[in-house]
């Protein structure tokens, strides 16, 4: 049997039964579907999961199909949507890899992929999920209406430009808010952008409804766009308005449209994934996937320049996002509210956001795993639709195609500097706001802590989404 060979003479100090004390040492080969690898607790699974994605790839950035092929059936043995926190994401993370793959023979894809249709009402379905099951959008909400009613203290007439009106519970409260002003509600107008016209009108029809209810003057002006497209004109701002804007997880997209020309090669990490760094963790006794990934288990890689945090000088030119911002800065906002995931997954190769990404989707599993069920719908759901298909565009697309390009708040913090945007400290009320809505989640992995005058929301120890608000300085 391959155990026995394990066991060492009698007196020896690392005698071990554990199939863990050697599984590192393994080369990816067709034979090594043993029994055994079923038979490994959900620990030691969880390192042999982390050890074959990061070899798997390596394989695949430096073009080692075949070698990747066999990685990715050694995954598929372990790898479950409906198992373990590790056991998860490797299906999510395996599935990306394959696509990447596959996007080699465009043919083959496309046949592949002709019939995954997802609806507007699923897409739509699935943000409400992540809405309800994490605190994370309800704490953007919650300091972005805040803001807006502390900028916007004593105006009669206000607009606001939503650049993502997908969800009308956001301005439901901020109308219910408004309504209770000691001066009286203002004239409020709402600009929604929103690439599909139906999602616009459902918004429209329910915000129309509240301010009846509530008798505050109010109007929608429906913009149906991509925000890469967006005609500044449409959105139709008038003397007099005081303009608020609000970007929750949306500006990140735009960096796609600086890279429309440039399709990069992967390249293989500066340094490889060795056995010896899984070695040192394999008795460690970590209860997350978060924790095993935040020992120096993968301390050996050294990630390129444009994944490392970066000083003014050295933030990648973006003409679009240049122009964009510039754009938003013409229309004198009285206050802008920015909420961006707070990880970098727009390295220029494969493995540096593979791992970026390995890092951060590990503590958003980490998250449902603590607080939902696994055999719910709605979690199951925000996995697959949500992470799965992020996690997707994260590892398998280039180009154009990669709209997933999160970045951290400092990159934003410059961005929104050089563009004329000066920081807007976030109230004392607005941040009570928010710790009170994290408990009345009832649980202590969620974490929120002040940075630079912004908020990162965190889970444990990990930043997972910044909030900053912002005015044009034409008004400092």
């Amino acid at each position: 049997m391959l155990m026995e060979g394990m066991v060492q003479d009698e007196g020896s100090s690392s005698v071990t039964s554990s199939p863990l004390q050697f599984f590192s040492l393994m080369s990816l080969s067709p034979g090594m579907g043993s029994p055994w690898l079923r038979e490994l607790k959900s620990e030691e699974r969880g390192l042999y999961l982390i050890h074959l994605l990061i070899s798997c790839a390596s394989h695949v950035a430096s073009g080692s199909l075949e070698n990747a092929n066999v990685g990715l059936e050694q995954i598929s043995q372990l790898a479950s949507p409906d198992g373990d926190t590790m056991q998860r994401i490797a299906a999510y993370f395996t599935e990306a890899l394959a696509d990447r793959i596959l996007k080699a023979w465009p043919g083959l894809h496309k046949a592949l992929n002709s019939t995954k249709i997802t609806s507007i009402t699923e897409t739509v379905l699935v943000r409400k999920f992540f809405f309800e099951l994490c605190p994370f959008l309800k704490i953007a909400f919650v300091i972005t209406n805040q803001s807006i009613i502390e900028a916007m203290e004593g105006e009669k007439m206000v607009h606001i430009i939503d650049l993502n009106a997908a969800e009308p519970a956001q301005w439901v409260a901020l109308l219910q808010a408004l309504s209770a002003r000691p001066e009286g509600p203002p004239h409020l107008r709402i600009t929604g952008i929103h690439e599909q016209k139906e999602v616009l009108e459902q918004t429209a029809i329910r915000l129309a409804e509240e301010a009846e209810k509530l008798d505050i003057p109010f109007q929608f002006n429906p913009v149906v766009s991509k925000l890469e497209n967006l005609d500044i004109e449409s959105l139709r701002v008038k003397t007099g308005e005081a303009v608020a804007i609000s970007s929750i997880l949306q500006l990140h997209s735009l960096l796609a449209s600086d890279d429309d020309t440039q399709k990069k090669k992967s390249s293989p990490p500066s340094k490889n994934f060795n056995s010896a760094q899984l070695q040192r963790v394999l008795h460690m006794n970590q209860s997350t996937l978060g924790e095993l990934l935040e020992k120096d288990l993968i301390s050996g890689y050294s990630p390129s320049a444009d994944s490392a945090s970066s000083s003014p000088l050295s933030l990648p030119n973006s003409p679009k996002m240049e122009s964009f911002l510039t754009a938003l800065w013409g229309l004198s906002p009285k206050i802008m509210v920015v909420a961006e995931q707070e990880s970098n997954h727009n390295g220029s190769t494969l493995m540096d956001r593979l791992l970026e990404a390995l890092y951060y989707y590990a503590a958003m599993f980490d998250c449902l795993e603590s607080t939902v069920s696994r055999a719910s719908i709605e979690r199951i759901k925000v996995e697959k639709m949500l992470f799965g298909e992020e996690i997707k565009n994260i590892i398998a697309c280039e180009g154009i195609e990669r709209k997933e390009r999160h970045e951290k708040l400092e990159k934003w913090i410059q961005r929104l500097d050089f563009a004329g945007f000066g920081r807007v400290p976030l109230s004392y009320y607005g941040l009570l706001q928010a710790r009170r809505l994290l408990q009345s989640y009832g649980c202590d992995g969620y974490k929120i802590k002040e940075e630079n005058g912004c908020l990162v929301i965190c889970w444990q120890d990990r930043a997972l989404f910044s909030v900053s608000a912002w005015r044009c300085r034409r008004y400092d």
